[in-house]
């Protein structure tokens, strides 16, 4: 779409707002019709935690699955399981919940699905595989990452694959930001149980980042994907289970595309953690990271991906030093490090400063150089900010522009992943020109309308 002065912005401005209005965009085609949405079943209360439990660094939380395990997994007794998971699926002691789950008393783990990476998180992104046999449990692992097609949808369970099941167990853990794939995994996985009758139980798991970081832009409708299954900000602020609850209750394309009767009929129950709450991140929760995917090995990282992973999708920065402290370390294949310490400290980023440090390269043996982005002050961190702070630079530093450079390929998945095609037009006209302060205002406006909106879906503090 063609942007040719700020007035256009503006009036961008006004139709996003009134999409954020409405929770980011839930629409239909068809004339609204009488809701018969039932109650999501929540199994447990959540217990909060005084607010003083940001001191409380020793503060043990208790995940779904602990959960499920301490009310004597009342809520799958007598039921034929199956389970989509991930080397993160694991209780606050470690172990696996494939193996919580064979081991439980009155349970019957039949199946495993696993989206992408797989189900032992090995596989590299974007792999395609078959189902199979699990060599350690002998268990099927049914793939939702194939590629092969059901309805239309790639990704998305087929009748054959639920039909040995009665309810579909979720023990995910994502990241916090909207690109990551797990929450796609949990939302197609909802639609296909509710149109085949299964029971979805979701056992629930921190947002690393806390429920209160929400920022960078929301998702176009028109650019929904895989990398994009929901129309919230890039940082969302909600949990796994309370995403479930979103999609529920949304009808498409944000929530599940179902009949009304699907979704009256259909079952969503949440097993909730218990003494976490919003303002926590995952270094106050006292549990330990388990790698989700093998750019994401700390919660390091989990920070660091909101903050460069879009910077760093075309043009020439990149992310690391060396081999190491992927999504925190920033170089470019131009700029010396020195301009670039220069630029990027100049830019006086909240929260944010950069020092240079040095790793050993096991590659060459000879140690790398580089600049590493220190979050200096949490509460004041804007998560996006850098990254699109580094798209302006990488116009500015490369003799041509590279989002009008790159092929169309390129640019579409960047703008899937990247969620506003608005901005990605005004980069392309306007290069290291571009007002970001202007769009930094637009999405923290969005993001607020959002979080009043998304109280809804709320299960903590």
């Amino acid at each position: 779409m063609a942007e040719t002065a700020r007035s256009s912005s503006l009036k961008i401005l006004l139709t996003l707002l009134a999409v954020t209005l409405g929770l980011v965009g839930c629409s239909t085609t068809k004339p609204a019709a009488k809701k018969t949405t039932p109650a999501t079943s929540v199994a447990t209360t959540p217990k909060p935690i005084a607010p003083t439990a940001r001191t409380e660094t020793a503060a043990r939380v208790m995940l779904g699955i602990d959960v499920l395990e301490a009310d004597g997994f009342a809520a799958v007794r007598g039921k034929r399981l199956g389970l989509l998971t991930h080397p993160a699926g694991v209780n606050r002691q470690g172990l696996s919940t494939v193996e919580v789950l064979r081991r439980a008393p009155g349970v019957k783990l039949v199946a495993l699905y696993a989206g992408e990476h797989g189900v032992y998180g090995d596989l590299p992104a974007e792999k395609k595989y078959p189902d199979q046999i699990d060599p350690r449990t002998g268990l099927m692992v049914y793939s939702l990452y194939s590629g092969v097609a059901y309805k239309g949808k790639s990704f998305k369970a087929s009748p054959a694959q639920l039909k040995d099941i009665d309810a579909l167990v979720v023990d995910l853990q994502d990241i916090g930001t909207r690109s990551y794939t797990f929450t796609s995994a949990m939302k197609l996985a909802v639609e296909a149980c509710f149109e085949n009758g299964k029971e979805v139980i979701i056992l629930d798991r921190p947002n690393p980042l806390g429920g209160l970081k929400v920022d960078g832009p929301p998702l176009d409708a028109a650019w929904m994907s895989y990398v994009g299954a929901f129309r919230v900000p890039y940082v969302h602020g909600l949990t796994m289970g309370e995403l479930a609850r979103l999609v529920r209750d949304a009808r498409a394309p944000e929530g599940i595309d179902v009949s009304e009767a699907q979704r009256a009929a259909g079952k969503l129950t949440i097993i909730p953690m218990r003494g976490w709450n919003r303002a926590m991140r995952w270094s106050e929760t006292g549990l330990n990271w388990v790698p989700t995917s093998a750019g994401i090995q700390d919660f390091a990282a989990v920070q660091g991906y909101p903050m460069t992973g879009l910077g760093t999708y075309l043009g020439g920065f990149r992310s690391g030093v060396g081999n190491q402290h992927i999504f925190r370390g920033v170089s470019h294949k131009i700029a010396t490090r020195d301009v670039l310490e220069k630029e990027l400290r100049a830019l006086n980023l909240a929260g944010v400063q950069f020092r240079v440090i040095s790793v050993p390269n096991a590659k060459t043996g000879q140690p790398a150089v580089g600049l590493y982005a220190e979050i200096t002050d949490y509460d004041a961190w804007r998560p996006t900010e850098l990254g699109f702070q580094l798209m302006r630079l990488a116009c500015k530093l490369e003799p041509k522009n590279p989002f009008t450079n790159a092929k169309p390929g390129e640019q579409n998945g960047f703008i899937r992943h990247m969620g506003s095609e608005a901005f990605m037009r005004a980069l392309q006209r306007d290069g290291a020109r571009i007002d970001l302060d202007f769009w930094f205002k637009q999405w923290r406006e969005q993001a607020r309308l959002y979080q009043e909106k998304s109280r809804r879906y709320w299960l903590y503090p």
